[in-house]
């Protein structure tokens, strides 16, 4: 009599059982495809009829449980309260929010959160955080509303977590691998001690102890087995399903065959088994795997608060505007930002109106007009007139170097040591299996008995991770290092970059020069309500000379410029209500004069005729000479928009062999960078950020110097406090000793690997020592790497206390 068999039928979206679901009785289906729920179905018709099922490819059932009816349950985000506090940036067309979803579990989950522009015309672009479980929307808030966004993931089973209280929800450590460790040594001790006979020796009469010790091995090594190596397995199958082989392949091949072995001894009665090697490799595995996670948090490169960010602003404190840095700034504070300033954070427009491009979000330099009592967002740049604002919610250092480091305003150069090791890290797991299965086959013929432990041990003992960690713990202690020296890069490959520049571009204004005491005489005549209006004028604008005519004046003016234009590298105008003053260079201002003053001058034209002009002798930055002398030949250039007055003195400063440019524009410079590329050469620009964009941008690396200001370029690739330009030959040669540090490292990585290879194979190894030097590896080149930094620079350090005491007041 046949007997029908009910077969578990699985839903393919999410892969649980379908409880109401049995051959011949299908209630959820969809194109011959079996679901579990209304949710999961739907979320297969969202996914199959937006053509993203490559989804499914990556991974067999890879989706969530979904819910339903999920439309109304996030309509509350509509509520200007709570969308104010979600919203990182809102605007007509482009909005941007960042929600957490912990349901991300794998690469299936990136790939369809990452094409989701593709199942939505109004989502333009996401980047999944996947470490963090986060996911960061940009989307036109006229074609898709904040709440059907949000459905829309739940929809498809990744629910966003939103508290209203907090944007961001920081996810709750993960426990399991401090469970999985805990289990795996807990088991690993009773093994031993279970095992501690047999290393003893038992006489024949005490044989039935042997066979229950095996059993009760066996029985603790089954849930190690299923739980505490369960990463390593589930690992393994998503890459080889993937059709690549991942580092935890060998392992996991190692760890089933130990196992698989030893269970066949002790149940066939054929030997005692492997079990104790087995469970303490699966513990000192563990154990290499919680150290390299607690490293990570220890060596955090993430820019945060505890970072320097040497951009400051003016804050009113006591009725007076006063320059503080950007992270001392609190809410309710009262701030003043200047022409192509950026907004330090949130904040709420106390002047009638003002212009704001907003690039550094969107990625496109289109203005937007902001009315008062409404919101400016961080990272915008204020164009036009300075406006006084109030701070909204205190400023996210971090969330403006996550602006600044946008894939918009990256370089497009990939990093030599990331292709190196990405290139290692294919042929390094090939190599080990082509070597594991060849030992496997000698010592088969040579003696079975221990094939096993040997070809476990080979498995076991290759790491590329220590490989892998060279690079970020290098390069990424450089970077920690250099911020608390003021010099503040974009992201770790700058270094790279920095180790082989052979030319150095200086800018001459605010770079070399700097207006603390300068020496500043106007030639003329103004009123005393003409001077007012000048002073007014000038400080609007963040350029260096502007600044110190703007500092020597005195006198309050009564009436205020209706407009106000920068045009950069020539001057700025405004038009009061009478008259239309100009100051800036001769051509700018319509000088007729061909007279050349000995010193830096900048004119000043009212209503079309020249009153006179400001002539200034500024300071050279203390200690540039020296610097200078110390950069020798790897100086090329001294580009400037300034006139011909200070060339005698720039040419004493930088020697015959320097070349000096004036009267460039911004075109002409990075005309110039470009030139010197074609010839071969790595070019690093020094510049104010003001007019030097073109060439930041032209050139291999660009910093831009700043003292007193928030101006900074997206083009730049790293920001210089302006007293530490003195040390930047000493940045260079750190930068290249960071690299011979790294190939440090990289000889350790290779040589461990050589060597300890050449014990596994010989035999000479087992597979518990394996698993110890395994994460011994990464901690030794960890330690190389951070140590190396260290050492390479305390020089530096004793350096420029010493020196700091002497010029500088820190």
């Amino acid at each position: 009599m046949a007997v029908l068999v009910e077969a578990e039928v699985l839903c393919y979206h999410c892969g649980q059982p379908c409880p109401d679901v049995s051959i011949g009785n299908v209630s959820f289906e969809k194109e011959g495809k079996v679901f579990c729920c209304p949710g999961c179905k739907t979320a297969f018709e969202i996914i199959n009829e937006n053509q993203l099922c490559q989804y499914y490819n990556f991974e067999t059932h890879p989706g969530l449980k979904t819910e339903t009816g999920v439309t109304e349950r996030y309509l509350y985000l509509e509520e200007e309260t709570i969308r104010k506090q979600l919203i990182e940036f809102d605007s007509s067309d482009f909005c941007r929010i960042r929600f957490t979803i912990p349901s991300i579990h794998c690469v299936s989950c990136i790939w369809l959160l990452e094409n989701l522009h593709k199942a939505d015309p109004g989502i333009i672009r996401t980047e999944v955080n996947f470490t963090g479980k986060s996911v960061l929307i940009d989307f036109d808030s006229g074609k898709i509303k904040l709440s059907r966004l949000a459905s829309l993931l739940a929809a498809i089973g990744y629910p966003p977590q939103i508290n209203p209280d907090s944007a961001i929800q920081k996810r709750p450590a993960d426990s399991s691998l401090v469970a999985k460790l805990a289990l795996a040594g807990f088991c690993f001790g009773n093994v031993m001690l279970f095992s501690f006979p047999e290393y003893l020796g038992l006489s024949e009469n005490e044989i039935t102890f042997r066979h229950l010790f095996s059993w009760l091995s066996v029985a603790l090594s089954i849930p190690v087995l299923l739980y505490s190596a369960k990463d390593y397995f589930i690992s393994a199958w998503k890459s080889f399903a993937q059709r690549q082989i991942n580092i935890d392949f060998p392992i996991a091949a190692g760890l089933l065959a130990l196992f698989t072995r030893s269970t066949w001894d002790i149940v066939t009665y054929t030997g005692p088994g492997y079990l104790d090697s087995f469970t303490g490799l699966v513990f000192f595995l563990l154990i290499g795997r919680w150290f390299q996670s607690k490293t990570y948090e220890t060596l955090a490169f993430d820019r945060d608060y505890r970072s320097y960010f040497p951009l400051a602003v003016q804050r009113l404190v006591q009725s007076q505007w006063k320059a503080v840095v950007i992270h001392q700034l609190k809410k309710g504070d009262l701030v003043k930002v200047r022409n192509r300033e950026i907004v330090p954070a949130d904040c709420i427009l106390q002047d009638k109106e003002v212009l704001v491009d907003y690039s550094f979000v969107t990625g496109e330099e289109r203005p937007v007009r902001v009315k008062e009592d409404e919101i400016v967002y961080a990272g915008g740049r204020v164009l036009g007139q300075p406006v006084v604002m109030q701070i909204e919610k205190e400023t996210s250092q971090s969330y403006l170097t996550s602006l600044w480091n946008h894939d918009l305003f990256r370089k497009p150069e990939v990093s030599r040591y990331k292709r190196i090791i990405d290139n290692a890290a294919r042929k390094f797991i090939w190599i080990v299996l082509g070597l594991a299965g060849v030992t496997g086959v000698y010592w088969y013929l040579v003696d079975p008995s221990q094939t096993w432990l040997i070809l476990t041990s080979v498995l076991m003992v290759a790491c590329p991770c220590a490989l892998a960690l060279a690079a970020p713990f290098t390069y990424g202690s450089m970077l920690r290092n250099f911020g608390r020296q003021e010099l503040y890069l974009k992201n770790a490959e700058v270094i790279e970059r920095l180790a082989t520049i052979d030319a150095v571009v200086f800018d001459k204004t605010g770079t070399v020069t700097y207006g603390k005491d300068p020496e500043i005489t106007f030639h003329g005549d103004l009123s005393s309500e003409e001077i007012a209006l000048v002073k007014l004028l000038t400080s609007y604008s963040t350029h260096p000379l502007s600044s110190m005519i703007s500092k020597s004046l005195t006198g309050t003016a009564e009436i205020d410029f209706e407009s106000f234009v920068e045009k950069r590298g020539r001057g700025i105008e405004g038009r009061t209500a009478a008259h239309h003053y100009r100051i800036g260079s001769a051509v700018f201002t319509d000088n007729p004069t061909t007279d050349t003053p000995s010193d830096t001058c900048v004119f000043v034209s009212i209503d079309s005729k020249v009153r006179g002009f400001f002539s200034i002798k500024v300071s050279v930055r203390i200690g540039v000479h020296k610097m200078l002398k110390r950069l020798g030949p790897k100086c090329v250039a001294l580009l400037s928009g300034d006139g011909e007055a200070d060339r005698a003195r720039m040419k004493e400063l930088f020697g015959p062999k320097v070349e000096l440019r004036f009267n460039q524009n911004p075109h002409d410079k990075m005309e110039f960078i470009r030139s010197l590329q074609q010839q071969g050469k790595r070019v690093l620009m020094v510049g104010d950020g003001l007019n030097d964009a073109g060439a930041l941008k032209q050139s291999d690396v660009g910093l831009a110097v700043t003292d007193d200001t928030a101006i900074f370029t997206p083009a730049c690739d790293g920001i210089l406090k302006g007293d530490q330009i003195v040390f930047l030959d000493k940045f260079l040669t750190l930068s290249k000793s960071s690299t011979t540090v790294l190939k440090t490292a990289f000889a350790i990585s290779f040589l461990y690997n050589a060597i300890a290879l050449s014990f596994a194979v010989t035999g000479h190894l087992t597979p518990l020592v394996a698993a110890i030097l395994m994460p011994l590896s990464s901690m030794t080149v960890v330690a190389v790497s951070t140590g190396g930094i260290k050492w390479i620079t305390r020089n530096i350090d004793s350096k420029k206390q010493k020196y700091n005491g002497k010029v500088y007041h820190r």
